[in-house]
């Protein structure tokens, strides 16, 4: 179970941040989960932290849990940009 959970808030992250980031019309639902997924390792390892919140794999399902996932993500878009267009946009 734990597994749909990631792919679906991952999805679901992923294409808020990539809304966020103005670059949902490149990507399509897989890479979306892919986003989602890893922008909430690197919020779950940096942001999370600091800001006190857990993450969804230690069953804590919050605000500040997705919060850092959210954030996370957007971290991982604007690293993306940077390396394939030289600019965060």
């Amino acid at each position: 179970m734990n597994i749909v959970i990631w792919l679906v808030v991952g999805g679901l992250i992923g294409w808020v941040a990539s809304m966020i980031m103005k670059t949902n019309a490149q990507q399509g639902l897989i890479l979306n989960i892919v986003v989602g997924i890893v922008g909430s390792l690197i919020g779950g390892w940096l942001i999370a932290p600091l800001l006190g919140a857990g993450t969804v794999n230690q069953n804590d399902f919050s605000i500040g849990g997705l919060l850092a996932s959210l954030i996370g993500a957007i971290i991982l878009l604007a690293v993306v940009n940077l390396v394939r267009r030289g600019r965060v946009r």
